[in-house]
């Protein structure tokens, strides 16, 4: 279970995924090269993971071309994650409740999240682009 900053930080060392504490209390930690970075935040009840993927495109054919792949990714190659929109920009985001969270779990949502930011945003990027 996790109840404070030093069980995160001790389930992020036994997965050996390195991690910087920001000053805000935000752990950020990689996917791997040339892919967005993670953060995670405990906010009580909930553990939230958050990486940012990018702009939403203005041109109304790769606007719909880009969220019509987001849903399709939600609902066919996501399992504790999901797309989202944080004003124009794309975020992908997931969250665990402390109180049953476990190593397990955060792995798996770690997982989840690495797969996407590997197979995924290589071809939202290309989707953001004008036509």
């Amino acid at each position: 279970m996790i109840q404070a900053d030093a069980d995160l930080e001790a389930f992020l060392t036994r997965l050996e995924r390195p991690f910087e504490r920001l000053p805000d209390g935000t752990y950020v930690i990689g996917s791997g090269v040339g892919r967005p970075l993670v953060g995670l935040k405990l906010s009580p009840p909930v553990l939230v993971f958050r990486a940012a993927i990018g702009d939403v495109p203005t041109e109304p054919s790769a606007k719909l071309g880009l969220l019509q792949k987001l849903l399709e990714l939600n609902h066919s190659a996501l399992l504790h994650a999901a797309y989202g929109l944080d004003q124009q920009r794309i975020v992908l985001s997931a969250a665990l409740e402390l109180e049953s969270a476990d190593l397990g779990e955060l792995e798996a949502v770690l997982a989840d999240m690495d797969l996407a930011l590997a197979e995924h945003v290589p071809v939202l990027q290309k989707l953001r682009q004008p036509q």
